[in-house]
């Protein structure tokens, strides 16, 4: 891809969602097209699509898409409905630790059922312009994080960030990444730390790929280096996203983010979390009750095609791991910064909505 082209995490064209596919990132970018959608569910699981709110935005065009295959098989409204349900309720299992998915389905389940006298064709219709919403209001979100959490960013600063959480993980531009690019932006000269993010290598795949596309300085690093970096002090501060924060302030984000933290807080860095409020999910009290997603053993034994752990061994692949609040100095959204993040909180910042 050339520098001047934008990076599009995903798009609607001619009744089709097209996803990239990042699993082939960075040395190849291809699109997957979809028009069903078990299509949808198996590009969500199978990480083709990933990022918290880039799944959730991915859920609600498979909704789309599944409204339009009823309309080419001629279904009246009940089969509408009965087929809609079906799909939201496959499209919620496929991957249960982000909740930007579950919030996306509440929010088209919810205009569903507000409208369910439409006829087929609106119903279509009408669950298009929702997605497109939820797909807009998302890049206006990334961006707000982005000016709120560039004060954060000193001049000179180098920034280490954990897997990726930047316009691939989102609708565009992206959140922790998005508070990078907004310190650019602004004329600060940040120099970016760059996890390769084990067993996935989504800091080296992709947020290596997004910092060379945008022309930011960026060092990868291995995982275990991260503490080394800190103790050299190389590091002035850490910002990274979050599938999920529970009610209390602890946030859930790809595994090795919760070991970031405590190096952190041995060294005296300041430990941010940037996500949009749809990450927040007020009906978990703490992290302990977040759902943590376990994944295939062959991600851990084999690089690439290449077996690397002898055949038997037991694997233990958890996906995310937990970071309690007590360790976040920030919490950084589209509606403002909160310090220390608690209960209390976290209810005044969506009082703002």
């Amino acid at each position: 891809m050339k520098q001047s082209e934008q990076l599009f995490t995903l798009y609607w064209k001619d009744e089709h969602l097209y996803i990239l596919d990042q699993r082939l990132l960075p040395h190849r970018v291809e699109y997957l097209s979809c028009s069903r959608y078990c299509e949808v569910v198996d590009a969500i699981r199978e990480m083709a699509v990933r990022g918290a709110p880039a799944i959730g935005i991915t859920a609600a065009f498979g909704m789309v898409i599944a409204a339009y295959e009823v309309l080419a098989e001629n279904g009246d409204q009940d089969r509408m409905r009965s087929y809609l349900a079906e799909a939201s309720g496959e499209l919620f299992k496929a991957r249960p630790t982000a909740v930007n998915l579950a919030w996306a389905l509440e929010k088209i389940d919810k205009w569903l059922l507000d409208n369910k006298e439409l006829s087929p064709q609106d119903t279509a219709a009408g669950l298009l312009i929702e997605a497109e919403t939820i797909f807009r209001e998302d890049l206006e979100n990334n961006r707000m994080i982005g000016v709120n959490g560039s004060a954060l960013v000193p001049d000179r600063a180098s920034v280490l960030t954990h897997c990726n959480a930047g316009a691939l993980a989102t609708g565009g531009y992206g959140t922790a990444l998005g508070v990078i690019r907004a310190a650019v932006a602004e004329g600060k000269k940040v120099h970016v730390y760059i996890d390769e993010t084990r067993p996935m290598l989504q800091g080296a795949r992709l947020t290596a790929f997004e910092m060379l596309h945008d022309n930011i300085p960026a060092t990868l690093i291995t995982d275990n280096c991260a503490g080394y970096l800190m103790k050299q002090g190389k590091v002035d501060l850490i910002v990274v996203g979050a599938d999920r924060i529970a009610e209390n302030g602890d946030a859930a984000n790809k595994i090795g983010t919760y070991s970031l933290a405590v190096m952190a807080a041995y060294h005296s860095i300041p430990f941010y979390v940037a996500a949009p409020l749809s990450t927040i999910d007020l009906a978990l009290p703490a992290g302990d009750d977040i759902i943590i997603e376990e994944r295939q053993q062959e991600e851990v034994t084999c690089f690439g095609n290449q077996a690397v752990a002898p055949d038997g061994i037991d694997v233990y692949n958890p996906a995310f791991d937990v970071t309690p609040a007590k360790l976040i100095k920030a919490l950084i959204t589209e509606k403002g910064v909160v310090y220390n993040p608690d209960q209390e909180k976290l209810y005044k910042l969506f009082a703002k909505v």
